[in-house]
C-alpha cells in the first residue's frame, strides 16, 4: 500500500476530552473517529488491527474446540422475558419497537439467544459437550461512556457459551477456556494474570477475570510473582486430556484485583520477595452459571438415565475492541504506539526520504516489492513530506519496522532499518536489511 493513496488522517494533538493514553493515541494515529458518545468509526489502520485481534481470538477458540456462530445484534424481548432479565437489566439496555410494535433490544450480551438456539436442536446428553461462540457487536447504553474503546457503548465482543450434562463436565469446558484465554493474550504480546472473580449467587470457584499488566491500568493487582512469570501454556495442549493440573498450577498461587484482595491472606501465602503489586486492565471474564438460563428457558437434555435435566452452562467473554485499547495502554512510549508484531496494521514501512529523486525512488520501490514478495504487509511512505514529519507520523502509528531509504545511503549501497519497539537502528545493504526484517 502506498501511503500517498492511503487514508491515514493523523492528528498533532488529541482532543481535550481524551483522558487516557490509548484513547489519545487511537485518535491521533487515525485508528478511530468518534461519531457519538461511546460510538466510534474504525478507520483503515484501526480496522486492520481490529481484524487481527479478532482473528487471534477466533483461532484460539477454534483450537480449544469451540464452534463459531453469528447471532443477530437485535434480539426479541420475549426471550429475555423468559429468562427473567428483561425488566431487571436496567437502563443500559437499548429497547426498540419495530413497525409491528414488537419489543426488540440491541443485545448487550447473548445468553438468551444462544440458549434458544441450543434448545431447538440438542435433546440428548450424547450430543454434549458443545461450546458455541459469537464475535458480534454489542451495545450497552452506558450513562457515562469514557476512555474511548475501553468503556464505549458500542463494542465488538467475543462471547462463548458452553453446554454440558453436569457440573463435572462443565468444569472441563471451563478449563479449556481458561487455558485458551492465556494463549490468546500471549499471542498479542500481553502478560495476562487470571484472578478469581466474584461468582455471585451461584458461588463456587469457577469465575475468573483476566487482567493484563499496564502502568495506566484501572485496577490494582496483587499477585505471586511466579504466576506473572509463568506465562501461557502454549499451543501444544491435549485439549481432550486432563487439563486440571495446568489450571491448578495457575490458580493455586495468589492473584487478586483490588475488589477481591485479602491483604492478610496475601501476606500469609506469598513470601515478601515474591509479592507483586501492579496496575492492570481487565480484558476477559469467564464464568460458570449452571442452569441460570437453561432452567427457566427449558433447555433440557435427556441424561444417561433417560431423565430430562437442564444443561449446565458457562459464558466466556473477551472485549475485542477493548483489547485494542489495552494493548496500547501496555505498549507505547512518548512518540506513540508500539504494536506487537501479531496485531500491527502493517509489518513495515518503507520510508522514501527523497521522493522524486530517481535512484532513491528506485531503491524504495525495490525494497517495497521485496518485502511484499516475502509476505510482509508493507506501507510505502511515498509522501512528498520532510523526513521529520514522516518519522513522527510513523512512530505515532507504531509499525514494528521502518526501512529508511535516503540519497546518502543509496550512494553508499545501504539502507537503514529501525525496530520500533527498541529504537535499535542498523545500516545494511538492502538484501541484508530485507533478511533482518523477514526474520
Amino acid at each position: 500500500m502506498r501511503l500517498s493513496r492511503y487514508f491515514m488522517p493523523t492528528l498533532r494533538e488529541a482532543p481535550s476530552d481524551a483522558q487516557i493514553v490509548s484513547h489519545q493515541l487511537m485518535l491521533r494515529a487515525g485508528l478511530i473517529r468518534q461519531e457519538a458518545a461511546g460510538i466510534y468509526a474504525f478507520l483503515p489502520l484501526g480496522l486492520r488491527v481490529l481484524k487481527k485481534v479478532e482473528q487471534i481470538v477466533r483461532e484460539e477458540m477454534n483450537r480449544a474446540g469451540a464452534i463459531e456462530v453469528l447471532m443477530p445484534t437485535l434480539q426479541l424481548a420475549d426471550l429475555w422475558r423468559e429468562s427473567g432479565r428483561y425488566d431487571d437489566y436496567g437502563e443500559e439496555m437499548l429497547r426498540i419497537k419495530d413497525r409491528h410494535e414488537r419489543d426488540l433490544l440491541y443485545g448487550p450480551t447473548a445468553e438468551e439467544v444462544i440458549t434458544e438456539i441450543f434448545r431447538a436442536y440438542v435433546k440428548s446428553y450424547k450430543d454434549l459437550p458443545k461450546n458455541l461462540y459469537n464475535i458480534q457487536w454489542k451495545f450497552r447504553d452506558e450513562r457515562r461512556p469514557r476512555f474511548g474503546v475501553m468503556r464505549g457503548r458500542e463494542f465488538l465482543m467475543k462471547d462463548a457459551y458452553s453446554f454440558d450434562v453436569d457440573e463435572a463436565a462443565a468444569r472441563r469446558s471451563y478449563n479449556r477456556m481458561f487455558l485458551a484465554y492465556l494463549n490468546t493474550y500471549a499471542r498479542m504480546g500481553l502478560r495476562a494474570i487470571p484472578v478469581r472473580a466474584d461468582a455471585g449467587p451461584i458461588g463456587g470457584d469457577l469465575s475468573h477475570e483476566f487482567i493484563i499488566l499496564a502502568n495506566t491500568g484501572e485496577s490494582e493487582v496483587f499477585a505471586h510473582q511466579d504466576l506473572v512469570e509463568m506465562g501461557a501454556p502454549g499451543p501444544d495442549i491435549d485439549w481432550d486430556g486432563d487439563l486440571q493440573p495446568l489450571v491448578d498450577q495457575r490458580t493455586r498461587l495468589y492473584a487478586a484485583s483490588d475488589e477481591m484482595h485479602d491483604a492478610a491472606r496475601f501476606k500469609k501465602e506469598v513470601p515478601e520477595a515474591k509479592r507483586m503489586t501492579a496496575r492492570g486492565i481487565e480484558v476477559g471474564h469467564i464464568f460458570y452459571f449452571g442452569d441460570k438460563y437453561s432452567k427457566p428457558m427449558k433447555a433440557v437434555v435427556a441424561g444417561p438415565d433417560g431423565v430430562e435435566r437442564p444443561v449446565q452452562m458457562g459464558s466466556y467473554g473477551v472485549g475485542v475492541t477493548r483489547l485494542m485499547g489495552a494493548i496500547i495502554e501496555a505498549s507505547h512510549d512518548e512518540a506513540g504506539i508500539i504494536w506487537p508484531d501479531s496485531v500491527a496494521p502493517f509489518d513495515v514501512a518503507v520510508v522514501n526520504l527523497r521522493v522524486g529523486e530517481a535512484a532513491v525512488d528506485q531503491a524504495a520501490e525495490a525494497a517495497y516489492r521485496g518485502l511484499q514478495s516475502a509476505g510482509k504487509e508493507t506501507l510505502l511512505d511515498d509522501r512528498d513530506e520532510r523526513p521529520g514529519a514522516k518519522f513522527a507520523s510513523l512512530d505515532l502509528v507504531g509499525l514494528p519496522w521502518q526501512l529508511i531509504v535516503g540519497p546518502k545511503g543509496v550512494a553508499d549501497g545501504v539502507v537503514e532499518i529501525k525496530r520500533r519497539a527498541t529504537g535499535e537502528r542498523q545500516t545494511l545493504p538492502l538484501e541484508a536489511a530485507l533478511k533482518a526484517i523477514r526474520g
